[in-house]
């Protein structure tokens, strides 16, 4: 178990976790440069599992080789890609290797990525990949044959899109009671970029049980902005916000202006934590948390 994280989220103290993609081919010194940067500034390093279905290194060996380097890591396993038995023996092979904490997420259509011959494998659906973390954990495998040695105990989390509304908002949130009940001990969102309507959704959760981690995306342009605003479902943007980087004169430092002040926002909020995703632009992470204070 992630005594760090597990004992932070315990106390009610701010978790700050930071994404570093892994990279797209076999050297890994650009993953460790990027991890050192913010040595001893974040509680965790999250390792994506092919975000948006483009094919980089795994998960697990991004996580197994920060975790060599001494850095608390959280690993994603991913419904998309593998069946029941491969995600099983990851797991497997993650406790093992000493990786204390586990992100469960479905994995984004293959249409999104860059093989779009590959087939989505989906063996297990969210849900079912929630229970057989309980059930490996309670030194079982699937088949319901004993485990050799010790069970694994991860720290277990997922996501939760907090821009749905109406009835896909409600469908969200009982999804989450299934979660928690399941074990997850804390929700990473969709990227928000209004404080105040998250709260609306948060008087909705039941943060005794689950800790909400809002995402802050860091942005790179003002047209990054507006497609995000215009094309991705649930994830809205400001007007106010898009215009501030188009009239910046040093653009690269607006939006890395407006990450570190939504992280100071969501700690004020008195929430439980945020990961913060720079998506290619890890380097530029230290100034976000150095203009969050943290």
């Amino acid at each position: 178990m992630s005594m760090k994280l597990e004992a932070k989220i315990k106390a009610g103290e701010f978790i700050v976790l930071g994404e570093l993609e892994p990279p797209k081919g076999a050297d890994f010194s650009i993953l460790l440069k990027n991890a050192n940067l913010v040595k001893g500034r974040v509680d965790a390093l999250v390792i994506p599992e092919m975000a948006n279905a483009v094919m980089k290194a795994s998960s697990l060996a991004g996580c197994a080789y920060l975790q060599g380097h001494g850095f608390d890591t959280v690993m994603q396993a991913c419904c998309r890609d593998r069946n029941r038995l491969a995600l099983q023996a990851d797991l497997l092979g993650a406790a093992a290797l000493g990786i204390p904490s586990v992100m469960a997420v479905q994995g984004e259509d293959i249409t999104f990525g860059d093989h779009h011959q590959a087939r989505a494998v989906n063996d297990l659906d969210l849900l079912e990949l929630l229970g057989m973390l309980q059930t490996l954990g309670r030194g079982k495998d699937m088949a319901g044959i004993e485990l050799q040695g010790a069970a694994p105990d991860f720290l277990v989390g997922s996501t939760f899109n907090a821009g749905a509304a109406g009835g896909a908002l409600e469908v969200e949130l009982a999804e989450l009671q299934k979660k928690t009940d399941l074990g997850v001990r804390f929700i990473v969102t969709t990227p928000i970029f209004e404080p105040d309507r998250l709260k609306a959704v948060l008087k909705r959760i039941d943060t005794s049980r689950v800790a909400v981690i809002p995402t802050v995306l860091l942005l790179k342009s003002a047209g990054m902005a507006r497609y995000i605003d215009r094309n991705i479902r649930h994830i809205s943007i400001p007007p106010d916000t898009i215009q501030s980087i188009q009239k910046a004169g040093d653009k690269a430092y607006q939006c890395t202006k407006i990450a570190g002040e939504l992280v100071a926002a969501f700690r004020e909020m008195g929430l439980a934590g945020t990961l913060i995703s720079t998506i290619g632009w890890e380097d530029k992470l230290p100034q976000v948390l150095d203009i969050a204070r943290l």
